[in-house]
């Protein structure tokens, strides 16, 4: 007797038919467990279930019966509201390409995965591309593109994020909200004001920004344009935090809040209330809006106390700007005055800013 068996027999008898199923190991972005894939005989798709989790419930006394009878459950009603999509349209990308989306995960939490993934580095994440498949339901589900399809088609991952760049704010459009304006969706505005947290909109002082749907709307970073109207909406610089794969918070750079008491924000959140599943990663990033840079907000503050990272060296020693002033006045003192500027000195501003 065993579980992919049994939930078979279970699906045939709700009426589901003949199915082809099989366990393997599932890798997803954040997560892999041990799956059991069920597609119905002739089916284009099918869904799959997390074993893993199926014997949680039985390790907490559940019966095998039930585990079974639960599993066909949710087979059935999955099964049901798959996207049922053109086999053949999946293989033309002139077609795809036009329901791509963008979404971004950790680089180093996925680096396994990652490698049979076309991905474009932004810091410390790393933008994947998805096809959104809807159904005739106009339920919506979704693809992740491998090395392997972009072999099938014959397209270079530049292409496929130039398309990407092109189509996913068509798809997923942005959505910045003040998180007054977010609170009073979720709680209604009465409620809001009895608990004093209804916020003018000209102070708010943090702003969620993601997709509409909110499913995987960390993506924004990716887009094109996405800096300059977050800029424009904060009204100049600001520091973003990675609440989860969903969302993003924009925090502006108007000096209330500074690097480390985001940072230890940021852990905290993470490590007590964002499911595994949905972790981005634990940093803090920031644009400079008049320099229109986007980095690590150690980087950003590296630079603002004037820190240049050495040329052609690997341990990526740093040495403060008044530092190098210093030594170089020093060493100019000691050799005649058309060899005492030195080539990493001579470019206006060098790396410091």
């Amino acid at each position: 007797m065993t579980l992919p068996k049994e939930i078979g027999k279970e699906l045939y008898e709700r009426g589901v038919g003949d199915c082809e199923l099989e366990t393997k190991k599932m890798d997803k972005m954040n997560t892999s467990y041990e799956a059991l894939t069920i597609k119905p005989e002739g089916a284009s798709v099918g869904i799959s279930l997390n074993v893993d989790e199926l014997y949680k419930t039985y390790d907490n006394g559940n019966s095998f019966g039930s585990i079974v009878k639960h599993a066909a459950e949710i087979a059935a009603a999955r099964l049901e509201e798959a996207p049922n999509f053109d086999i053949d349209s999946f293989n033309d990308y002139d077609k795809m390409k036009h329901t791509l989306s963008m979404e971004v995960v950790s680089t180093e939490r996925n680096a396994e995965i990652l490698q049979n993934v076309p991905h474009k580095d932004i810091e410390d994440m790393a933008v994947v591309y998805r096809f959104q498949v809807v159904s005739e339901g106009a339920d919506v589900g979704s693809i992740l593109v491998t090395n392997q399809m972009l072999d099938n088609y014959g397209i270079s991952a530049e292409q496929l994020h130039e398309d990407a760049v092109r189509n996913a704010p068509e798809i997923k459009p942005l959505v910045i909200q003040g998180m007054g304006e977010v609170l009073a969706k979720q709680m209604g505005v009465e409620d809001l004001e009895m608990l004093g947290l209804n916020i003018p909109p000209e102070q708010e002082q943090m702003f969620v920004a993601s997709v509409e749907g909110n499913v995987h709307g960390a993506g924004v970073i990716a887009y094109e344009d996405f800096m300059e109207k977050a800029s424009e909406r904060v009204g100049g610089s600001f520091f973003i935090l990675p609440s989860s794969i969903h969302e993003i918070l924009i925090i502006p750079d108007n000096g209330n809040f500074d690097l480390k008491t985001l940072e230890n924000m940021v852990r905290e959140v993470n490590a007590t209330t964002v499911d595994p599943a949905d972790k981005l990663t634990d940093s803090v990033y920031h644009y400079d809006s008049n320099n229109k840079v986007f980095e690590l907000g150690e980087k950003f503050v590296d630079r603002q106390n004037g820190i240049v990272e050495e040329r052609g060296c690997d341990s990526r020693e740093k040495k403060s700007l008044l530092g190098e002033l210093k030594a170089a006045k020093e060493e100019a003192s000691k050799t005649p005055m058309n060899n005492s500027l030195d080539k990493g000195h001579k470019e206006k501003g060098g790396n410091a800013i």
